[in-house]
């Protein structure tokens, strides 16, 4: 059992690294693939093994406790946010100036380097541009277009592939010892992203509005059909939403009166107003992106479905992805043409820009893909 033994179909990727600990190294990495394919775990991993007095054996203290997050000698920066800004990344610049407390490296994980300001990215690039000699840069990012050119000029690139069904369900398998049925259901509906697979894998609610959201493209044939399609994708996105975010904001505001001795003191001091306030913006930040993050998943998974209806009009030899509609993808073959669906998946696609880079409001979004995505009687 190794530190890389969870990357899922990523034997390429995973003897590049191992080359690397055993002594071909450079200071800055960048770490690239589809959502799901496991980069920040690949970068986890890395920072485990070049810790590791065995080049990532899975089981000492020092792979662990990197694993776990604890480790002195590696800072993991991921943010809930929307970005990344300046002042937090000079504060890492700063850290990483410093030498590492144990003999090893001092490693920087930044999980998501696509959401840096353009003055934070430039911040860190003068920290890659002069690095110190036992520090090492480990960005992840889903393509090498999201970072600056300056940037990615300075790093050495490893992409991740999108890991092939088969890969994923073994995984489940062996690690979450669901039945192969279920296994297999999951790896396919969540087209090799890893986390998303574990979580269809393992709750039956997650699997429930999953359902929901890849039966409406058959069912989309009127406008009342299209407003209601809009309305519930969105509805179950926030319940997602509220279902992760709920008991974290709970511990946070436990942990703010822990902090601020509320409970023992009876009463609320001076300076816990500002500081509520302060968290409470930061949930809303983050509850923010979270329902953006489930809207955008539930788009890809209608995707899966024009996708799918492609497959069986081209006469492809890809399998299909949602096997367990196959009734609604083999009417919509008949009803549409391959040009209609061409121009639906554009249509997801532009709704997910328009949210995300554009900031429109999710239902009205929502609303004016379904009228595009109508199927006609």
């Amino acid at each position: 059992m190794t530190v890389f033994d969870d990357l899922v179909g990523q034997a390429a990727v995973v003897e590049t690294l191992k080359r690397a600990v055993a002594g071909d190294m450079t200071h800055a990495w960048l770490f690239t693939g589809p959502p799901g394919s496991g980069r920040s775990n690949a970068a986890i991993a890395f920072a485990a093994a070049l810790q590791c007095e065995d080049a990532g054996c899975g089981v000492c203290p020092s792979c662990h406790t990197v694993t776990v997050g604890s480790h002195p000698d590696v800072r993991v920066t991921r943010t809930e946010k929307l970005s990344i800004g300046v002042d937090e990344v000079r504060l890492l610049v700063r850290s990483a100036a410093m030498a590492p407390v144990g003999r090893r490296w001092q490693v920087m994980v930044i999980e998501d380097a696509d959401r840096l300001t353009e003055q934070a990215a430039n911040a860190l690039l003068k920290a890659i541009e002069e690095p110190t000699p036992r520090t090492v840069w480990l960005l992840c990012a889903p393509t090498i277009e999201d970072v600056l050119p300056t940037i990615r000029s300075r790093t050495r690139l490893i992409v991740l592939a999108t890991p092939s069904s088969a890969d994923v369900t073994d995984f489940l398998v062996r690690h979450d010892e669901v039945s192969p049925e279920i296994a297999l259901h999951a790896a396919r509906a969540s087209q090799g992203h890893i986390g998303r697979a574990r979580a269809l894998a393992r709750d039956e609610d997650t699997r429930r509005r999953r359902r929901q959201v890849v039966e409406f493209p058959a069912r989309l044939t009127n406008l009342g059909a299209c407003m209601r399609a809009a309305t519930t994708v969105h509805d179950l996105a926030k319940e997602e939403a509220d279902a992760l975010t709920g008991v974290h904001d709970a511990r946070e505001r436990e942990e703010l009166d822990t902090m601020y001795g509320v409970v023992e003191r009876g009463r609320r001091p001076r300076e816990y107003a500002p500081a509520l306030r302060d968290l409470e913006k930061s949930q809303k930040t983050r509850a923010k992106r979270r329902h953006l993050d489930v809207v955008d998943r539930g788009l890809m998974d209608l995707v899966s479905v024009y996708r799918d209806v492609l497959t069986l009009q081209l006469g492809a030899r890809s399998e299909v992805v949602n096997e367990e509609i196959r009734s609604d993808v083999e009417a919509l073959v008949e009803r549409t043409s391959a040009e209609d669906n061409l121009r639906r998946i554009d249509a997801v696609f532009e709704a997910r820009e328009q949210m995300l880079e554009f900031n429109v409001p999710a239902m009205l979004a929502l609303e004016s893909l379904m009228v595009a995505l109508r199927v006609q009687d």
